[in-house]
């Protein structure tokens, strides 16, 4: 069963007259991951697509999508997929990856329809392509890892960079997570921006009663919405990126864009927001 649901762009100022249920319905990404199922977000935010696939246990294909209107999903799109459950795999033409929790796959322009099988969890994102990468699966050992933060700033945290320049080649697409310290809460701080690029955010690794107090908007007029565990956000240029949870988290971010440099960034200092 697939089911696509479509996001429109918004507009800072409008951003700025929301009330929560309005935030809500326009930046987070909740009741991606039903059992049997293949729910997508089709955003205007750079065409960008998240959402997931579930198979418990029963193959799901991924193939044609009317929002596109190409014969097959990736006619002219990458797409990564993180598995965060169970081993599972996922299969193009005569490949098949086999994933384990915490890889990376990489599908290039051109793959052809996508079967999810297995008891993967498997999150996904995609956005247009103008040329065709090779695919690649990425082992968490394959990826770069950065240290960032410290203890006493409440931000140490592990960057695993897994579709990014410095471990392979993609069109547009960036990929990696981030994984929180024992005793540090903050995902991102400074907060940034990037005008150049969207952002989508997964939240995973929370109990069920754990919370991300999500962070979004101008820098100069923010806005908020609490997350949970296997649920999202997206991140327009004009907003800001940054959290703090009530527990330890890991958080994937994708990014598409203008230029797949990751440091492209412009950071907020924390006396600057309003």
């Amino acid at each position: 069963m697939l089911t696509v649901e479509t996001r429109h762009a918004v507009h800072q100022d409008h951003a700025k007259t929301m009330g929560t249920d309005e935030l809500r319905r326009h930046f987070l990404a909740d009741d991606m991951f039903r059992p049997g199922e293949i729910r997508l977000i089709y955003t205007h935010y750079d065409r960008f697509v998240m959402g997931a696939a579930v198979p418990a246990g029963q193959p799901l294909t991924l193939d044609k999508v009317e929002e596109t209107r190409t014969a097959t999903f990736l006619e002219r799109r990458e797409m990564g997929v993180v598995n965060i459950g169970e081993t599972g795999s996922v299969s193009t033409g005569d490949n098949r990856y086999e994933m384990q929790r915490g890889d990376v796959l990489y599908l290039g322009m051109g793959s052809g329809p996508v079967t999810f099988d297995g008891a993967g969890r498997f999150y996904i994102v995609s956005c247009p392509a103008h040329r065709a990468c090779p695919s690649r699966l990425v082992r968490l050992s394959d990826s770069k890892q950065v240290k960032l933060g410290a203890i006493e700033t409440s931000n140490k945290r592990t960057i695993n960079q897994f579709i990014h320049p410095l471990v392979m080649e993609s069109c547009q697409l960036v990929l990696g997570y981030t994984t929180l310290e024992d005793g540090s809460v903050w995902n991102t701080m400074p907060a940034h921006v990037h005008d150049r690029r969207m952002e989508a955010y997964l939240y995973f690794n929370l109990p069920e009663n754990g919370r991300i107090v999500h962070l979004m908007g101008e820098p100069q007029e923010t806005r908020h919405l609490f997350i949970g565990n296997e649920e999202g956000a997206l991140s327009p240029p004009w907003s800001i990126h940054s959290g703090a949870g009530t527990c330890g988290y890991t958080f994937i971010w994708a990014m598409a864009g203008d230029n797949i440099d990751y440091t492209d960034m412009d950071f907020v200092q924390p006396n600057e927001l309003r």
